[in-house]
This record gives structure tokens, C-alpha cells and sequence, in this order.
């Protein structure tokens, strides 16, 4: 019984194992004609470009999370343009998108350049301009036409650059300035604001080394050509071609106004200095009043003893009555020699 039902077990397996190979054999061909299927209009744009992309690499970007038709349609512009495919591969525009990097703009920017004959421009540095922050296509298309920049900025409320020659008239400029990206140091360079800041620095030192403010409005260039050379557009992600004046002013007199103020000023320190002279001499003055009232107490509290003294002199017979007469009419005849010096009446003087 046993043998019956091993023996039926295996002519079954031998019929159903072709059978279950022959089914995973449509199954995989179903599921890689629906894969060739979702993937073949890429791939024929592929062929027909020439781009060299296959249907395993345009799966292969499915599974790695990569949009194989930027991945592509990047590629196929590359390709089209004539730009190196052992440089602009389509690993390096994966690997660039799994950067986080905008693919488009990167082999936008390379065709560009290439087109503008820019050698300064290889694929490593335009993705690391791209990563970097910067609008690498952008920044080509400055390098090819120059960018006009106003100084100062119009939008931060400024109109014009003040400088104030030696004589102390004031200049007031508004300068132009054309630059062009310089490629090589776009990353980690300054910005604009920084070109800016730096020539509107040096218009206004232009203008202070001036020793007159006629000799800047006879030759506006001796600004630019005195910028220019100071090299301010080191270390900066662009290069400065020219610096053109536009417009210059004569403002107000800066020298005058400042001497006048000067002098206004050391009038009111002048006067600060006799006001504290006249406290000190007015207080002096009350002191010495002080001790003139003082001496007269003194003088006047001494004469208030002089009685006491003649009435005691008087009382112990020191001093006669007829000599304390004498003494009262040399005293009247003092007084009266004092009236006449004084020009005042003679007092009459009782004995």
C-alpha cells in the first residue's frame, strides 16, 4: 500500500515541477515586459538621442529613488550639445542628484560655457558652485556678459557718495560698476555687497586725497583710475572691468561749516572759563566783605570799651575831669578837620 502512494507521489511532482517552472517563467516575463513597457518611452528617447542610457540603468535609478527622466533628459542635452561624456556621465548626474544638487541647471550652465569658449568651467566645479548656493547658470551668463552694478545700492535708501576734499567742499557721486563673474573663486568669494562697499570706499578716499574739490570735477576719471588700482576686487567671486562715473555734485562746504562750529564751540568753552573766572572773582569779593564787616565789629565793639575805660581811669583818679575836656575838644576838633577834608557841615560840639 505504502509503494502504491510513493509511487503515484512521484509521477504527480514530475508532472507539476515543469508546470511551476513554466508559470515563474511567464511571471518573470510578464513582470519584465510591464518594466520594459513603463520604462520604454525613456529608453527610446535614449536610443534616439544617443545617450547611452539602458532600460537596466533607467531601473536601476528607480530603485535608487533618482527621477530617471531629469537624469535623462540632462543627459540627452549633454549628448546634443557635444559636451564629454567621460566627464558629464550618467553616474556623476545621479550622484549629483542624490546630492541634492539641480542637474538641469548644472549641464545648463556647462553648455553655456562651453558654447562661450569659458575653459574655466569644468563639471567638479559647476556642481560645486551648484551645491555651494549659488545659481551656477547664473553665474555664466555673467562671466559671458558683465553685470552693471549701481553704487550705492538705490535700495538702501542711500542716493549718492558723500566725499569731502581737502579744501571742505563736499562731493556727491553715483558710480557704475561693471564686473563679471570670476568662476574660480564663486565659492567661498564675497558678494556683491562687498564690491560695493569696497569701491564706495574708495571713491570717497579718491575724493579726500583731492586738495581741491575743482580738480575732481575736471577729471572724474583720476576716481576710477585711482580705484581701479587699488585691486578691490580681490577675494571676491567677481571681477571689477570698470568703474564709470555717472554723476557728481558739489554739495555743501564741509570745512566751513566744521570752523564755524569749531569756533562756536571754543566761544562757548571761552565763555565757560570767564564764567567760572567771574564766580571766583565774586566770591573772592564777598569774602573780602566779610572781613571788612568783621574788622568794623571789632573796630566798633574796641570803642564800645573806650567809655569803660575813660570812667574807670576817671574813678581811680587816673584821668582829671579837666583832662577828660581837653580830651573831648581834640576829638571835636578832629571831627572837624575831617568835616572840612570831607566837604561836609561842621558839627557843633557841646562842652
Amino acid at each position: 500500500m505504502t509503494l502504491i502512494f510513493t509511487e503515484l507521489f512521484a509521477q504527480s511532482t514530475d508532472q507539476i515541477l515543469p508546470l511551476i517552472f513554466i508559470g515563474a517563467g511567464l511571471v518573470f516575463l510578464f513582470i519584465a515586459f510591464a518594466i520594459f513597457m513603463y520604462f520604454f518611452p525613456l529608453w527610446i528617447q535614449s536610443v534616439m538621442a544617443g545617450a547611452g542610457v539602458s532600460v537596466l540603468d533607467l531601473v536601476a535609478m528607480y530603485f535608487r529613488r533618482v527621477n530617471s527622466e531629469v537624469i535623462l533628459r540632462s543627459k540627452i542635452m549633454a549628448v546634443q550639445a557635444g559636451l564629454d561624456d567621460n566627464v558629464v556621465t550618467t553616474k556623476s548626474l545621479e550622484a549629483h542628484f542624490l546630492a541634492g544638487g539641480n542637474v538641469p541647471a548644472v549641464v545648463q550652465a556647462m553648455i553655456a560655457a562651453n558654447k562661450a569658449k569659458i575653459f574655466d568651467l569644468d563639471y567638479q566645479l559647476a556642481t560645486a558652485i551648484d551645491l555651494a548656493g549659488r545659481n551656477v547658470r547664473e553665474a555664466v551668463q555673467t562671466s559671458v556678459y558683465p553685470k552693471v552694478i549701481d553704487c550705492p545700492t538705490p535700495s538702501k535708501n542711500r542716493v549718492t557718495l558723500d566725499g569731502v576734499a581737502k579744501n571742505g567742499i563736499q562731493l556727491k557721486v553715483k558710480a557704475r560698476v561693471t564686473v563679471r563673474t570670476n568662476l574660480k573663486q564663486l565659492i567661498g568669494g564675497a558678494t556683491e555687497d562687498t564690491i560695493i562697499a569696497r569701491v564706495g570706499e574708495g571713491i570717497v578716499s579718491a575724493i579726500g586725497s583731492a586738495e581741491t574739490h575743482g580738480e575732481v570735477l575736471e577729471n572724474p576719471d583720476r576716481i576710477s583710475k585711482t580705484v581701479l588700482a587699488r585691486k578691490l576686487d580681490s577675494e571676491t567671486a567677481f571681477e571689477i572691468v570698470s568703474i564709470d562715473i555717472a554723476d557728481i555734485d558739489v554739495g555743501e562746504n564741509i570745512g566751513a561749516r566744521l570752523q564755524a562750529d569749531q569756533a562756536e564751540a571754543d566761544t562757548r568753552v571761552a565763555r565757560a572759563r570767564a564764567e567760572g573766572r567771574r564766580a571766583l572773582a565774586v566770591a573772592a569779593e564777598q569774602e573780602n566783605i566779610a572781613k571788612i564787616e568783621e574788622s568794623r565789629a571789632k573796630v566798633v565793639e574796641a570803642e564800645t570799651e573806650v567809655p569803660l575805660a575813660i570812667s574807670e581811669a576817671i574813678s581811680n583818679g587816673k584821668l582829671s575831669i579837666l583832662d577828660y575836656y581837653k580830651l573831648k575838644n581834640i576829638m571835636s576838633d578832629t571831627d572837624m578837620r575831617s568835616s572840612i577834608a570831607k566837604g561836609l557841615p561842621i558839627a557843633t560840639v557841646k562842652s
